[in-house]
């Protein structure tokens, strides 16, 4: 099944995965927030972690993602989304027994980032409204019986179908 039921062990993953990468930017201390599905108690969800690091000055772009990159990282570019890079895993014969086994998406926006303030603000409104967090979970489902649970169709249909719901979310949440 493309969606799952909750897991408890999904916070521990990102705390997993953060852990790492705040000893790998060291000293340099930024905000990293647990987004998407897979941060909402009780919402099932696609089992990938989505994570998005938040940085105030311009100049620490450069230094984080070289840090990154020594992490393992590579800068994919905002992939269409502004104000929100991508950083990805580099295939290696070296696994990292973290960073490697736990599914992720791990994103650098900065502070006054639309896209951040969207996943913040979604995020935090479903933790908070069981009824919301129901429907969307139900919906996320349908769309994936819908997609005959292939992962390429899914994001396809989810971009489409819960795009209304998404919306109207954030209006709740005012943004």
């Amino acid at each position: 099944m493309l969606i799952k039921e909750y897991q408890a062990s999904w916070a521990n993953d990102f705390m997993a995965i953060k852990n790492i990468i705040q000893q790998a930017l060291a000293p340099l201390i930024i905000p990293i927030e647990h987004v998407g599905s897979t941060s909402v108690v009780g919402l099932a969800a696609k089992p990938i972690i989505d994570i998005d690091m938040v940085y105030e000055n311009e100049a620490d772009f450069s230094t984080i993602k070289k840090n990154l990159e020594q992490l393992g990282y590579y800068h994919n570019g905002d992939q269409g989304i502004k104000d929100r890079e991508v950083f990805k895993r580099v295939e290696s014969a070296k696994k990292h027994p973290v960073l490697d086994t736990i599914i992720h998406h791990l994103y650098l926006c900065p502070v006054h980032s639309v896209e951040l303030q969207r996943h913040l603000a979604f995020r935090d409104y479903l933790r908070e409204n069981s009824e919301a967090r129901q429907e969307y979970g139900q919906l996320k489902y349908r769309i994936a019986e819908r997609a005959e649970q292939d992962m390429m169709t899914y994001a396809y249909l989810k971009q489409t179908m819960a795009r209304s719901f998404v919306e109207s979310i954030l209006a709740k949440a005012k943004m």
